[in-house]
C-alpha cells in the first residue's frame, strides 16, 4: 500500500516544488515505485520532470474533473525515473470546477484508491495556496511534508499552517499527520537561519527532518534542464540532501510500521 505524502505550504517560494521532484527522483533511486502528482497550475513540476506541460494529451484537470481512468493520465517516461500526473494552465480551470462537483472534496482520494497497491510512494505537488486543489490533496494523503525557509515570517506562517492542516484534517481526513518540516533554502553563515533552525527544533522537536537542503547552484539550475538534481549534477550538495531526505523518510516509515506490527 503506498503511502502518500502531501507537500504543502501556504507560502510560495520555500522549495515545495524542488523538494517534491527531487525528493521523487531520490526515492526511486532506492527502487522503492513512486508516483509524482503536480497539483499546482504553474506546472514546475511537470517540466523539472523532463515533460512539455504544452504538449500533454492530459493532466490532473481530466483525472479530477472528467474522471478519466488514471492509467490513461499518468506520464511513465519522466527524467526523474518516477511516474508523473503533469498539471499546466488548464488545472487553474479544475479549482472552478470543483465547486460544481459532488464529494469535491475527496476526488484525488477516490481516484489514487485503484492504485495504491502499484507504488510504494505517492507525492503530491500542491498550489501555494489553500484552494480546493490543496484540500483535495490533504484529503487524498496520509501526512504532509512542509519546507520552509529558515526566516522569521516563514516561522510565522508555518504555526497559520499548522493549524490550517488541524482544521482541515478534522473535516475531510482524521487520519492526516505532519510526515515533517523540512529547512529548505539553508545557509549556515547566516545567524538568522541558524536562530529559526533552533526555534523550529525546541517547537516541533523530532517532526523537523535531521536533513537540511542548502542553498544550492546546481539545485537551482537542474528545473532548467527538465532533470532532477540528481540526474543534474549527482556530486552536488543539493542532491546528495535530497537524498539523504529519502533515506530519513524511509527510516521513518520502517520504525513506524514496526511500532504498529508491535502494538497489533
Amino acid at each position: 500500500m503506498a503511502k502518500i505524502i502531501a507537500i504543502a505550504n501556504q507560502k510560495g517560494g520555500v522549495g515545495k516544488t524542488t523538494t517534491a521532484v527531487n525528493v521523487a527522483a531520490s526515492m526511486a533511486a532506492t527502487k522503492r515505485r513512486v508516483l509524482l502528482i503536480d497539483l499546482d497550475p504553474q506546472g514546475n513540476a511537470t517540466m523539472g520532470s523532463g515533460i512539455d506541460k504544452y504538449e500533454v494529451d492530459a493532466t490532473c484537470y481530466e483525472l479530477l474533473i472528467e474522471d478519466k481512468p488514471l492509467e490513461e493520465v499518468i506520464i511513465k517516461n519522466t527524467s526523474g525515473k518516477y511516474d508523473l500526473i503533469a498539471a499546466n494552465g488548464d488545472v487553474t480551470a479544475a479549482e472552478i470546477k470543483l465547486m460544481e462537483l459532488f464529494a469535491r472534496e475527496v476526488r484525488l482520494r477516490n481516484a489514487l484508491a485503484g492504485v495504491q497497491d502499484k507504488y510504494d510512494f505517492i507525492f503530491i505537488d500542491c498550489p501555494p495556496s489553500l484552494n480546493q486543489l490543496t484540500v483535495n490533496a490533504l484529503a487524498a494523503a496520509d501526512s504532509v511534508l512542509v519546507p520552509m525557509q529558515c526566516e522569521y515570517y516563514a516561522l510565522e506562517g508555518l504555526t497559520a499552517l499548522m493549524d490550517t492542516i488541524q482544521k482541515l484534517a478534522s473535516v475531510v481526513n482524521p487520519n492526516l499527520k505532519i510526515e515533517g518540516v523540512l529547512r529548505t533554502m539553508y545557509d549556515p553563515r547566516n545567524r538568522l537561519a541558524n536562530d529559526v533552525s533552533e526555534q523550529l527544533k525546541r517547537h516541533f522537536g523530532e517532526q523537523v527532518y535531521r536533513t537540511v537542503i542548502p542553498r544550492n547552484v546546481r539545485l537551482a539550475e537542474a528545473p532548467s534542464f527538465g532533470a532532477p538534481a540528481m540526474y543534474y549534477d549527482k556530486s552536488s550538495t543539493g542532491a546528495k540532501a535530497y537524498l539523504s531526505l529519502a533515506g530519513e523518510i524511509l527510516r521513518r516509515r520502517n520504525s513506524q510500521q514496526a511500532a504498529a506490527a508491535k502494538a497489533s
